[in-house]
């Protein structure tokens, strides 16, 4: 297991980048702790698989240094930095057996047989592969063969780290659960390091202790799922994490107080304001909404139907403002009143969280 660092480092698949757009990943500086389990979270084009690519090994950056427990691995080879990854598309020997493709990795590298065969049978109970360890993986389904990709990236007890590059992708949907579930616990039994790609929220956010979230390049936030939704630091991660997203709302902050659609409203942090009254915006979940006697004035313009609860849309002042009501809870019909939840209630700047060290 090794701690990863990435110290200054930027890439360009451009022979010489010279415009903000050249660069696929901007300057970004982070580290991995030894044993954590970690998901790069983002769009595609984001820039998380040239991420993972650069700390494999698979690319050099452009700029910067990448460190291992320390050590200087900008120009080492993914082999020599004892790495295993897990790419979006299977990639397994269809000529062997499932169960010589799990152990594949473990005779190259001289391990006995017989850990190998307890390797072999403690990865494929995991996966539930031990029915067809004796069968070609010719004649596995897509998910079955992805299965094998899996387990044999998980198969080595001596890798510094896991990488899983969208893995789920081709996986049957109603399977995708059960994996999401095997990874974690086996992150809880071993504690090696793992860095999981994904653009799906569900799979960063049941995986991952952290995650990191990205746009155009850029790290703009990293924390615990709890961080990303109840402490959005940039109005794209209130909007891409969450269904439906956080309610990203033009305000103006004047002495400290917010207000929209010509109510004031408490926030956690518009004292902390200094700004010059441009790109203000108030944040706030449908989570931390709800109808009230009186409040903000709304018109409720549509009701979806989400299983357990309804996510009821209303319109304030030109904007939409979303919030969700139990199932069994009236929907209001016409004009209703809306309230936010005052210690959920934040005012961001130019899509920036305002920070209350600005005070």
């Amino acid at each position: 297991m090794a701690s990863i660092t990435l110290d200054k480092v930027r890439h360009s698949y451009e022979a010489e980048p010279t415009r903000d757009d050249d660069w696929a990943l901007k300057q970004v500086s982070l580290e991995f702790a030894d044993g954590g389990a970690y998901a790069l979270l983002g769009p595609s084009g984001c820039g998380k698989t040239t991420l993972l690519n650069l700390v494999s090994g698979l690319l050099r950056p452009t700029e910067g240094t990448i460190l291992f427990d320390g050590l200087d691995v900008t120009d080492a080879t993914p082999e020599a930095r004892n790495i295993a990854q897990v790419f979006q598309f299977p990639v397994i020997y269809d000529t062997m057996t499932v169960y010589d493709n799990l152990a594949f990795p473990l005779k190259n590298r001289g391990v006995t047989a017989p850990d190998i065969e307890r390797r072999v049978h403690e990865i494929a109970e995991m996966l539930e592969l031990e029915a067809t360890l004796g069968k070609r993986a010719s004649g596995l389904t897509a998910d079955g063969k992805q299965k094998i990709s899996l387990g044999r990236g998980l198969v080595r007890s001596d890798v510094n780290v896991i990488m899983f590059d969208e893995p789920l992708t081709v996986i049957d949907p109603h399977l995708k659960w059960i994996l999401r579930s095997k990874l974690k616990e086996l992150h809880t039994r071993i504690r090696r390091t793992m860095i999981y790609v994904t653009h799906d929220q569900t799979e960063a956010l049941t995986f991952a202790d952290k995650v990191v979230v990205m746009q155009d390049g850029e790290v703009v936030q990293i924390g615990t799922p709890v961080d990303l939704f109840e402490r959005p630091q940039h109005t794209f991660v209130g909007h891409f994490i969450g269904s439906p997203g956080m309610n990203v709302l033009p305000c103006t902050v004047d002495a400290g107080a917010a207000t929209f659609a010509g109510h004031r409203v408490e926030t956690i942090n518009a004292d902390a304001y200094r700004g010059s009254g441009q790109g203000v915006e108030l944040g706030v979940r449908p989570e931390f909404v709800a109808l009230a006697d009186d409040g903000i004035p709304v018109d409720v313009t549509k009701v979806s139907d989400a299983g357990r609860f309804r996510i009821v849309e209303t319109s304030a002042a030109g904007q939409v403002v979303k919030l969700l009501l139990p199932e069994d809870d009236t929907v209001p019909e016409g004009t209703a009143h809306v309230r936010f939840d005052p210690a959920h209630s934040q005012i961001y700047e130019n899509g920036w969280l305002v920070r209350e060290a600005a005070s």
